[in-house]
Parts: C-alpha cells; structure tokens; sequence
C-alpha cells in the first residue's frame, strides 16, 4: 500500500495504543507480518520541551520499520516545530501521524485527542501546520465524532485532504462510546466514497475472518489492527493469509508461549527487567486469554518479581498442555 511517497509492506497494519504499542511489542507485530506499525501516542509538548520519558517513547529499531510516529497536542505552532526542529531530522521514522482520536479523560480535558474535533478550524490549523513543516507523509487519526449529535468525520477528512493529510484512519466509534457497542463500518463506508486519500479503517476486527469482512462492507484501502492484536500479533499473518486464499492457521499454545517468552525477552532487554517484568504481566495474561487455567495462571503472573520465575511459569504451562 502507498501512503504518498512511502510503500508499506501490505496494508494491514498496528494501530497505536498508549501503554501498548511500545518498542518490542511493534517488532513481534513486524515479526508476524504487520504492513506498518505505529508508535505510542507521544505529546508534542513533551518533545518540545524535551521531556526524558518522551524521548524513551521515540526508540525506534530498524527491525520495526516502516514504522509511523504519533504525536498528539492541540498547539499548531509547538506542533509545526517539533516536526520541523526533531521529527524531520530522524531518518528511522517514516510516517508522522497526527491523534484526534484519544478518547482518555486525560487527553481530552487538555483539548487534544477526539477533543480537537469538536473544532473543525483548530484541527485545520493543527493538519496545516504539521503538513507543511514536515519532509515525510501525514497520516491522521480520527473518530466518527465526539458524540451522535456531533458526527463530523467525513467534514474533518475533507478538511485533512484539503491540507496535504497522506492518509486517514477512522475509528467508527464517536468518542463517547470509547470501546462500547459496535464499530459502525457503515461510517467508514462513506468515508471511503467521499475522501480521495487512502482510508484505513479501524474498530472491531478481532478475528482474521473480521478484516475479510471490513474489507468487503467498506472497500477501505487498509485496516488498523488495535485491541485485537493484544496477545495475538498472528492476527496479521492470518489476516494475509485468508487474503493469498490460504487456510487460516491459528496458533497453537506453544506458539502463544514461545511469542511471549519472545516478548518477555525483549521488553526486558529494551526497559531493563524490573519495570519489563511489571509491563509483561497484562501482555502475558492476553497470550493466554482464553485457555484452559489461564485465570488461574494469570493471578500468579500478577504476583511475580522476576523474569525468571516468570520463564518458569511459562513454561510449565506449556509443558502441562502438551501432556
């Protein structure tokens, strides 16, 4: 897939998550055939001002790439800057993509994430700023609105494609709904008829047959995989799979252990074991979501200090499948 200037490897794709989306999360994804991978949302301020946990956010390996950036912030001038003084001088980020999508409380109380859509001027200054300060492609990340009286996502793509946006990712959900109810691919359906940029839909794909099925209700050029590749990153192999007109092949349970014992090795590798050990519990709870014991599994992973012992666990769990 083509996002301007920039060839993707396919179109199926990670889509940001904050606390999700770190370093090694995005090479196992890569690993498993994710087309493009974004980064954690990073705030803009926190670059301009050279915050040191931001700087940790914008690591990126040439394993992972390509790989897009997202910032996010409501200021068009600090925004335009970091682009221009930072962004534009890393020659390992491919893609900058702009967040009006976060629903997070956080977020939006400040002005930034889905908040800026309830400004269509603002988010036209924001798209504007960062388009022309920047030497690689924007892509943008938006809801369906901020609520069902204001759905506004097709005037805000228009808005986008006027300004030089590359590429769009819609999630069908207003912000208010957050991750409740269905994703209406409806929405995105018509996106894709009245915007002439690539449109990358998001929202409800949690199985490989799903993103058949997007695919065909929305023609939409790509898909951004978030909640359904917690715990699963095969979802993007299966995915192309089913697309070649293959059969799917799921993973078994040493597959799952063996990709998390994988993680494991790499988050503590990156973030150093203490604070990779208490990042892996909620990654190794969605390996084992779903299989026989994995409450029980996952009470003990909660309570675990080493990496070691959490090897340990792992692996027994594995060995007792297979007896």
């Amino acid at each position: 897939m083509k996002i301007n200037s920039l060839e993707t490897t396919n179109n199926i794709f990670l889509a940001p998550m904050a606390g999700v989306t770190d370093l090694a999360f995005r090479i196992i994804c890569r690993e498993m055939g994710a087309g493009l991978v974004f980064s954690e949302m990073v705030s803009s301020k926190g670059i301009y001002y050279g915050d040191e946990k931001t700087e940790k956010l914008l690591r990126v390996d040439p394993k992972e790439r390509p790989i897009a950036v997202q910032i996010f912030g409501s200021d068009p001038l600090i925004m335009g800057r970091i682009v221009k003084d930072n962004l534009n001088k890393r020659n390992d980020i491919d893609i900058i993509d702009i967040n009006m999508g976060c629903p997070a409380p956080k977020i939006v109380k400040n002005g930034d994430g889905s908040a800026i859509m309830k400004n269509p001027n603002l988010a036209r200054e924001i798209v504007k700023s960062v388009v022309s300060a920047s030497n690689k492609p924007v892509t943008l990340k938006i809801r369906m609105g901020w609520d069902c009286d204001n759905i506004n996502g097709i005037e805000i793509g228009k808005i986008a494609e006027e300004e030089g946006i590359s590429g769009l990712t819609i999630h069908a959900r207003t912000r208010d709904m957050f991750y409740s109810g269905e994703a209406d691919w409806d929405y995105i359906r018509e996106m894709k008829k009245n915007i002439n940029i690539p449109i990358i839909g998001n929202g409800d794909i949690f199985q490989p047959q799903d993103a058949i099925r997007m695919f065909e209700h929305t023609k939409c050029d790509g898909l951004a995989i978030g909640r359904g590749a917690q715990g699963n990153p095969w979802i993007f192999k299966r995915i192309l799979r089913l697309l070649e007109g293959k059969e799917d092949q799921p993973p078994s349970v040493e597959d799952k252990v063996n990709t998390c014992l994988r993680h494991l090795d790499l988050i503590c590798e990156i973030k150093g074991k203490k604070i990779g050990i208490r990042e892996m519990r909620k990654h190794s709870a969605w390996y084992l979501k779903g299989l026989k014991n994995s409450n029980e599994i996952k009470n003990k992973i909660n309570n675990i200090e080493s990496k070691e012992a959490l090897e340990e666990l792992l692996i027994n769990f594995s060995e007792e499948y297979k007896d």
